[in-house]
């Protein structure tokens, strides 16, 4: 089947096949050429890879994201940055990846920030001298952190896959990393908005102003740490934090802010529910396909090469990071993590290499594909929002790539960067 299964899926996505849908007709292929097994057990495992718990997780933080645009959440968000970085030589690109990392801490997905706070930020550097490519190609790099600053949905699904960490534990790993990659970003930003002269016209703020912003601002600060530290301090589990965000979220919008109505809910839960049935739909043609990997042997027969070759863990990191950042320039993080994670989690415990060191290069690698073309989610995403041709934004992202490879290789080098905090809290 294995011999069927790759070309199948390779064909289908070189000619453009959505992920989800290349990952399932490429195993009903595989199964008609190459075996004797049901089709019918493509779609139990596609199910069976849904009937999870903690991917109740999953709709409700997306659903958070969508009430916080709809709720004037993000745009308070952005306020709140600008004011203090606005004025500066580079200050839009500097709020930019700010606020994207502060909304990362509530939405867990670089599309929700590729698409929320950043296609706002898009048009405000646009409107002050940015050059759109340059504006487009920064929220791309800046909506990377989503996934790895908690919550995260990608760490939520590679817990169920390793049961070495727990999504706790992911949690507190991510932050430090998360932050890195936000700092790698920023300077970027400088370097650019130095070399091109990007300045802003705007003057800071009086103080006064700055602190009656600030204050206003402090509901939606908090809700990033209700869902981190509710986590932490065991009040409740993410799921349980997922479903906290959406009510506090829906709450703030309401109530405090007072910009979201009943007649914003049907497109706000409508735009939530589609976005989680793609995600849903991809997770689910992982895991049949991650089945037939199985039945194939291939995890077993990998492992066994693998630990053969006698790799010391850095080796074994170096050449992780090779295969990983290879697969994600085809392929998304969530499907990466579903199908390599059982494979390689178990090399890397037999290695020595700390479980919460390991997930987080896994993540961050995978996480960055969603950047690099020609699959890059965010790429596309972004291209429909301003506009322009994914070239364009391409064009301008070498010095992030760059900046993202050099965090790449610190956190490989140095675990104490994933595992300090997950100890420290407990886990």
């Amino acid at each position: 089947m294995a011999e069927i299964l790759f070309p199948a899926l390779f064909v289908l996505l070189a000619l453009g096949v959505p992920v989800a849908f290349a990952m399932a007709i490429s195993v009903f292929v595989a199964l008609s050429f190459g075996s004797t097994y049901p089709h019918l057990v493509v779609v139990k495992e596609m199910f069976a890879g849904l009937d999870s718990f903690p991917l109740l997780a999953v709709p409700f933080f997306v659903l958070a994201a969508e009430l916080m645009t709809g709720g004037g959440i993000t745009q308070t968000l952005l306020r709140f940055v600008s004011q203090f970085v606005g004025h500066l030589r580079g200050g839009l690109g500097y709020a930019n990846v700010i606020s994207s990392t502060l909304f990362a801490g509530i939405s867990g997905s670089a599309l929700a920030d590729a698409a929320g706070p950043g296609a706002m930020m898009i048009r405000m550097m646009e409107k002050g001298g940015y050059k759109k490519s340059y504006a487009g190609a920064l929220t791309i790099s800046s909506a990377v952190v989503g996934p790895i600053i908690p919550p995260s949905i990608t760490m939520i699904i590679y817990a169920m896959q390793d049961e070495n960490t727990s999504v706790g534990a992911l949690f507190m790993a991510g932050i430090i990393p998360g932050l890195l990659l936000s700092a790698g970003t920023l300077a970027g930003n400088w370097y650019v908005s130095r070399k091109r002269d990007y300045r802003s016209d705007e003057a800071r703020p009086p103080m006064a102003e700055m602190v009656r912003t600030s204050f206003y601002a402090m509901p939606a600060i908090f809700l990033i740490v209700l869902i981190i530290g509710g986590i932490r301090s065991g009040v409740f589990t993410p799921t349980e934090a997922s479903v906290m965000a959406v009510f506090y979220a829906l709450l703030c919008g309401a109530f405090v802010y007072r910009s979201l109505s009943l007649r914003n809910l049907p497109g706000i839960i409508l735009r939530a529910a589609l976005v989680s049935t793609a995600v849903l739909l991809i997770l689910g043609a992982a895991r049949a396909f991650a089945w037939v990997l199985v039945i194939e042997g291939i995890p077993q027969f990998l492992a066994e090469t693998i630990i053969a070759w006698d790799l010391s863990p850095i080796l074994f990191l170096l050449a992780v990071n090779l295969l990983l950042l290879a697969f994600g320039l085809f392929m998304d993080p969530l499907p990466g993590v579903m199908i390599l994670v059982p494979i390689l989690a178990p090399i890397s415990a037999a290695l020595g290499i700390a479980p919460e060191h390991f997930a987080i290069v896994v993540i961050v690698n995978l996480t960055l594909g969603l950047a690099t073309p020609p699959v890059g989610s965010l790429i596309f995403v972004v291209s429909s929002t301003v506009h322009l041709k994914p070239g364009a934004l391409i064009r301008e992202m070498p010095p992030f790539f760059l900046m993202s490879f050099i965090v790449l290789m610190l956190l490989t080098f140095i675990p104490a960067l994933s595992t300090w905090l997950p100890h420290v809290s407990g886990f």
